[in-house]
């Protein structure tokens, strides 16, 4: 079935053979994006070619990869995540172990002129088609990152946390309906119960002022299909969530939660030392059946001292465990 999108951006002129209509003060144009090779003749420049005779520096990758990233207006920037391997993701590899490999890879895979299907919040919301690439240098290896025009389906123009696969992957991938969500006072609450629960029985240091004070992020969410929403916090103590340096002694503690029949019970906790374990605080990015097998993953943001990371989480017989984790620290591991 034929979707219509909302392609979100400022008119500055109007064209003949577009719709223009005013929405919540913005105005939105509905408009087909150039074709695929309007836009390889536009961006491709010699110096990014390859030629016939270059050998390989690294196989590519055989599966699809998972991008993710922010919209920021009518622009959205997306990094590569990894190859998906089932319920888990590929790490990337360095230019220091495989010198030229970000290049070639952004040449094969993230071309100007690539479409990809935009999922937030489990659901397919929309596309983009790639018009730049670039190189995100914060993450603990650099890794591609292409920029386009979104295009949301109506319903969906609030999303701002996007994830993102090939179009030729998933083109029978079915529309859902789309739900902002919004956490709560009971939710806030149980965020503050499971922390507190959480923290003797880890064996982290009590917060001097409280869980309340250490309580850096939390996010509502709903599963597609699940019958009520979840919940997801970060707590920091003696450090923030971020890229910045953390005190002597600081942690970070991650609790998932799903609604049970007494208020939330706790999925997934993560905790980590900062003086035994490296600084990694991790956010809740989203969550997306991204294998398509019927089981959605969740994809976790990891901030350190100076860079930042993914990580997954994914079901394995019932329970919740960290699949991946593209790490600055080599020894890191994930639980299953």
């Amino acid at each position: 079935m034929r979707r219509n999108y909302l392609a979100i951006a400022v008119i500055l002129t109007t064209a003949s053979g577009c719709d223009n209509v005013g929405w919540g003060g913005v105005e939105l144009r509905l408009k087909l994006p150039r074709t695929k090779a309007e836009l390889a003749g536009e961006a491709l420049s010699p110096a990014a070619s390859l030629s016939e005779e270059d050998e390989p520096l690294s196989k590519p990758p055989d599966g699809p990869i998972l991008l993710a990233g922010t919209r920021i207006g009518s622009q959205a920037t997306l990094a590569v995540v990894g190859e998906i391997q089932g319920d888990a993701f590929s790490a990337f590899a360095s230019d220091e172990d495989v010198p030229g490999f970000a290049d070639r890879f952004t040449a094969e895979l993230l071309a100007p002129g690539s479409e990809w299907v935009l999922f937030a919040q489990g659901v397919r919301v929309g596309r983009l088609t790639a018009t730049t690439t670039g190189l995100a240098e914060e993450f603990c290896v650099p890794r591609p990152t292409i920029s386009g025009t979104v295009e949301l389906v109506p319903n969906a123009v609030s999303a701002e946390l996007l994830m993102a696969l090939p179009a030729d992957a998933v083109s029978e991938r079915a529309y859902d309906p789309y739900r902002a969500h919004s956490h709560d006072y009971d939710q806030r609450v149980a965020s503050l119960s499971l922390a507190s629960a959480a923290i003797p029985r880890v064996g982290a240091a009590w917060p001097p002022e409280g869980v309340l004070s250490a309580r850096a992020d939390i996010q509502a969410f709903q599963m597609v299909g699940a019958p009520a929403e979840g919940i997801a916090a970060t707590f920091m103590y003696r450090d923030r969530l971020g890229m910045s340096a953390p005190s002597a002694g600081a942690y970070s503690l991650f609790v998932m939660a799903r609604s049970a029949a007494e208020g939330y019970e706790a999925d997934y906790v993560w905790y980590r030392q900062v003086d035994s374990d490296g600084k990694g605080a991790p956010r809740y990015f989203d969550h997306l059946d991204w294998d398509g097998d019927g089981n959605e993953e969740v994809l976790l943001e990891v901030f350190g001292s100076e860079r930042r990371w993914f990580a997954a989480l994914a079901q394995r017989g019932g329970t919740w465990v960290r699949t991946s984790e593209d790490s600055c620290f080599r020894s890191a591991a994930a639980d299953g």
